[in-house]
């Protein structure tokens, strides 16, 4: 490897960036020891040899109106940033998602001439379409997450490679069944429903009560199901019964439930790749879901549908997510060898092969340290 490069700049905002740019970094120190990582993102990245400028607890927000409220913040940390790149003087510039944030770093730095690898891309195929033009100009690499999303970036003149989406690396596994059910309590005869309502405050306020009404429609029609919500430690929710039983990693809860009802996200998709039946939904405040509207460009809000370019599991969206709608949803998916279910699950098995083979952080890092040599 060429002797220059010694320092990679890697900018990340978010969980789910944090996440993936730590495994980014894992296999690209497999693929040359010689870089270090300097950067903006969590404890993930910093675990994985990355020292952290800015951490996301004080980058991670989401909504219209909830971004208005730290600009301030916000703007300070990209000050920051830039001066750190300034510091450290990177040989190359990775961007993991968190568009907002990014593409204004790419602004405040474009004149220094340093390489962009953008690593899950902008969805300006949902809106701010506008932005391509900026991107073409001042960024150099692009490595897609969803193959509809490299084909359309491709149509659009920015040369975009799609190597794979990071959690076909995860595995579902259902080894640990006994011990699952018996840190829950939980009875292995009787259906499980797992909650998703959100990884994000502004979330968890506006679904957890529809969840618990929904509930209690479900119990009524089903005495006999059981409940496990997954909760991360960065949330708080204000009530939850005792029958409810928590968790804390999505994994090991969507392995053995019987169905789901999840909040839009990443978490859809994981979903998918366990064969866990789900009813997708998603509620903000007015102004955001009109701006949205105004703005937005999508038939879909669930990554499970847009990858497979079809409804395959249900979407309910603000005034349509209720609990009448979601209880009417989610019966079919609970009885387990209804058609509707089974329809689901065969979507699931070809939506799987869409994704591509294992080894995909691997390809993206030698990809990546091919661009450094070059």
């Amino acid at each position: 490897m060429n002797d220059k490069m010694s320092t990679v700049f890697i900018s990340a905002g978010e969980p789910s960036g944090d996440l993936h740019a730590a495994e980014l970094v894992l296999s690209l120190k497999k693929a040359s020891s010689d870089i270090n990582y300097i950067g903006n993102g969590g404890d993930k990245m910093a675990k994985a040899g990355v020292k952290i400028c800015n951490h996301i607890n004080q980058m991670s927000v989401m909504g219209f109106t909830e971004v208005l409220k730290k600009l301030p913040s916000l703007f300070g940390i990209l000050d920051s940033t830039v001066t750190s790149i300034l510091s450290c003087k990177p040989d190359r510039l990775i961007l993991v998602d968190y568009p907002g944030f990014n593409l204004r770093l790419v602004k405040k730095i474009k004149h220094l001439g340093i390489p962009i690898t953008y690593f899950i891309l902008p969805q300006t195929w949902a809106w701010k379409e506008n932005r391509i033009y900026f991107m073409k100009k001042h960024i150099n690499e692009f490595i897609s997450i969803f193959p509809f999303e490299a084909d359309w970036y491709n149509s659009k003149g920015l040369k975009t490679q799609y190597l794979g989406h990071p959690f076909i690396e995860k595995t579902y596994k259902k080894n640990d069944k006994n011990n699952f059910y018996k840190k829950h309590d939980l009875k292995k005869n009787k259906p499980l429903l797992i909650l998703l309502p959100g990884s994000r405050q502004q979330e968890i306020d506006y679904h957890w009560p529809v969840f618990l009404k929904t509930i209690s429609l479900i119990i009524n029609e089903t005495p006999d199901i059981q409940f496990l919500v997954v909760k991360s430690d960065n949330i708080k929710i204000s009530y939850i019964p005792d029958f409810i039983k928590i968790e804390r990693h999505a994994s090991s809860a969507l392995k053995y439930g019987s169905a789901a009802i999840s909040s839009s996200g990443t978490v859809t998709l994981e979903c998918a790749l366990a064969a866990l039946p789900i009813i997708v939904c998603y509620k903000t405040s007015f102004i955001n879901y009109a701006l949205f509207n105004f703005f937005g460009n999508i038939n879909f809000i669930s990554i499970v549908n847009l990858i497979a370019e079809k409804k395959i599991v249900p979407e309910l969206i603000q005034s349509n997510m209720n609990p009448k709608k979601l209880f009417n949803n989610i019966m079919p998916f609970i009885k387990e060898n209804s058609k509707k279910r089974n329809t689901v699950l065969e979507n699931y098995n070809i939506l799987r092969q869409k994704l591509g083979p294992d080894g995909v952080f691997d390809r993206i890092a030698n990809t990546i340290i091919n661009s450094l040599n070059r």
